[in-house]
């Protein structure tokens, strides 16, 4: 599988080694960029993390996942969470900006971090910035790293919603993030009820397990609606089928678990709810005009 940083591995690559700044409940720190001493490997190495980040970057990059790339050329917003593996390669050697890290826990009682529309998805999670924008945004963790510093009481409180609120300023920019995909009507909340159910499966860590919900039918049930009703919704708020956000999700994880571990095609087949290798095959080849072993091989 994908290698696992914790929060020890990223600290022991900063200047200095800074301690951990631990809230009463959870974890949360600042730290700059250009105290980040991470050699460049010689090939791509994905990794999953035990934390969520946001970083704020300034300098050409390529963050690569498994199954896309995506270039930064100047200033970006990037929002990563522990379930994605990838890879970050540095490409101007002038690297500035900040990395804010927290765990869950940190924000346990103010709802599921996951649900945003920053940290679900890969695409979703870079906001390229123009250079007003990325003052702005620096002026925002300058603030964040100063509280963080003082001794305010109440100042991981302030933190969180400083942090959310810099999120969702974040998701503003984003043209999809304008359509109304969080509010309370039933449409949304049974496209919320569902993506987490969806993702409640993944990722997959070991060849024992495997995905329990492959079919529209299958969450409709769960969701105690009618699939036609379920169709309907899904479609009105993110423009998919049921089932094309099912095949999404388990593409998603195909790819990552044939770049990222030694399982044979077969074992990723069966946790991904094939029965047969080669239904999973045609499957794959018919997403990705690829069969997973030349995915593999790329």
């Amino acid at each position: 599988m994908a290698t696992f940083f914790n929060l020890e591995s990223f600290y022991q690559n900063i200047k200095g080694h800074p301690g951990a700044a631990n809230s009463e409940r959870g974890h949360f720190n600042i730290t700059r960029v250009e105290d980040l001493q991470l050699p460049q490997p010689k090939k791509l190495a994905y990794s999953r993390r035990s934390y969520f980040k946001v970083s704020l970057v300034t300098g050409r990059s390529i963050i690569h996942y498994a199954d896309q790339n995506i270039e930064i050329l100047e200033s970006a917003l990037v929002f990563t969470n522990p379930m994605i593996p990838y890879h970050w390669e540095r490409i101007s050697e002038q690297q500035q900006g900040f990395v804010c890290l927290f765990t869950e826990d940190f924000f346990s009682r103010f709802g599921n971090i996951q649900r945003l529309p920053a940290f679900n998805s890969t695409g979703n999670g870079i906001v390229p910035l123009s250079s007003k924008q990325a003052e702005d945004y620096t002026r925002q963790f300058l603030r964040m790293e100063k509280e963080l510093q003082g001794n305010y009481p109440f100042k991981f409180d302030l933190l969180r919603c400083l942090l959310m609120e810099m999120i969702h300023e974040a998701q503003k920019l984003q043209p999809v993030y304008g359509a109304a995909t969080l509010g309370a009507n039933a449409h949304e909340r049974i496209t919320l009820h569902f993506l987490e159910l969806l993702e409640s499966q993944f990722p997959i860590e070991s060849t024992d397990e495997r995905i329990k919900m492959d079919t529209a039918s299958a969450f409709a049930y769960r969701l105690n609606v009618h699939i036609n009703h379920l169709n309907k919704a899904l479609k009105e708020i993110t423009g998919n089928t049921t089932s094309g956000l099912i095949s999404n999700r388990i593409i998603q994880e195909a790819t990552v678990l044939l770049k990222n571990s030694d399982w044979s095609v077969a074992e990723i087949a069966w946790s991904l709810g094939f029965d047969e290798p080669n239904n999973f095959s045609s499957f794959f080849k018919h997403h990705t005009q690829r069969s997973p072993k030349q995915f593999r091989t790329l």
